[in-house]
């Protein structure tokens, strides 16, 4: 029954978030609105292209374009908006290995985790000072937000030990059932690491690429402060993307809806009205869902000629499939051969 109030409360919370929204459009700055828009299309276009020189560095002999994985990198993250459990990165997996001839789906997943150290690097720097501002709730009182996810996981950190023990007690039997398979596992996913062993490399192609898109992430979140009326300055979009960072780590929703609302409503209490800040909270969700789904739909469309995600996630485990039915057969003709001789 708890948990129930608690996903009743979440979800109260969100609409009423959302009647502010739709309340306030008379009141928005739609030049700032666009500008940022625009602002967080070019964000992820210059961290899709640190992803590209990844997968380069992987694949040195395979003719890649720019345009797939950016078409790739912007539909994912689309559909990741609009659909829980941040499931357009199977989209982006399928695309991106359609994209690299006689690539693997190791190396490729590889090559997306790249990115994690520099967005690891930024999350430490960005949530120190997001705690020390005085405003930003502490872990602990994190339960009692209006956000049942990261309420319950915050109110029950025994659960969560249990959560995080049991998952890689999974991984650890996933990788010794499939032990005769490791080593090849292994290599490709080293492969997909390779830029990271010529760190110069690294620094130049993969991590001056992602400072670059930061900066617009920055300028996006600036203007959308502008546009909603609450104010652009350094302190508020830095405490906006600590309130990212926190999202990102439960993703049970699409784009952290509901974890957004109820940490930005806290965060900026004390700047603007509570329907000024519950309209930014789900205006600027809005506008960068609407946004990246928008050029999302036209890259699948213009460059991979797939009209739906539903589409594309087919393709996909299709595509899965026809792999792992060739492996099966190439193990079964090397069991042969080696039985023959």
């Amino acid at each position: 029954m708890l948990v129930h109030a608690s996903l009743g409360s979440n979800v109260s919370s969100f609409f009423d978030a959302v009647g502010s929204f739709f309340d306030s459009l008379s009141r928005v700055g739609w030049l700032s609105l666009l500008i940022g828009a625009t602002a967080f299309v070019i964000y992820l276009s210059l961290r899709a292209r640190g992803f590209f020189n990844s997968l380069r560095a992987a694949y040195p002999d395979a003719p890649i374009q720019y345009r797939r994985i950016w078409g790739a990198y912007i539909a994912a993250y689309g559909f990741n908006n609009v659909i829980p459990a941040r499931g357009g990165d199977v989209v982006k997996l399928f695309l991106v290995k359609r994209s690299v001839p006689n690539s693997s789906y190791p190396a490729v997943g590889a090559a997306v985790c790249v990115e994690a150290v520099f967005d690891a690097v930024m999350a430490v720097f960005i949530l120190t000072f997001a705690f020390s501002q005085g405003v930003f709730p502490k872990p602990p009182d994190f339960a009692n937000l209006n956000a049942f996810d990261l309420s319950f996981f915050a109110a029950h950190p025994r659960f969560t030990l249990f959560l995080m023990t049991a998952l890689a007690i999974a991984v650890l039997v996933g990788v010794a059932l499939l032990s005769q398979r490791v080593k090849a596992f292994w290599a490709r996913v080293r492969q997909g690491l390779t830029i990271l062993s010529d760190r110069p490399r690294y620094l130049r192609e993969v991590f001056a690429w992602q400072f670059a898109g930061w900066c617009f992430r920055f300028t996006a979140f600036w203007f959308l402060l502008e546009a909603f009326n609450i104010g652009g300055s350094v302190q508020n979009v830095l405490l906006v993307l600590g309130v990212n960072a926190v999202a990102a780590v439960v993703p049970f929703t699409p784009g952290g809806a509901g974890v957004q609302q109820a940490l930005l409503v806290k965060v900026f209490a004390g700047t603007a009205a509570g329907a000024t800040v519950a309209a930014y909270s789900v205006g600027q969700q809005i506008v960068i869902a609407v946004t990246t789904l928008a050029v999302g739909f036209f890259a699948l469309a213009t460059i991979f000629r797939i009209h739906s995600f539903k589409e594309a996630i087919r393709l996909g485990k299709e595509d899965r499939d026809a792999e792992r039915l060739a492996e099966a057969e190439a193990k079964a003709a090397a069991g042969e051969a080696a039985g023959a001789r």
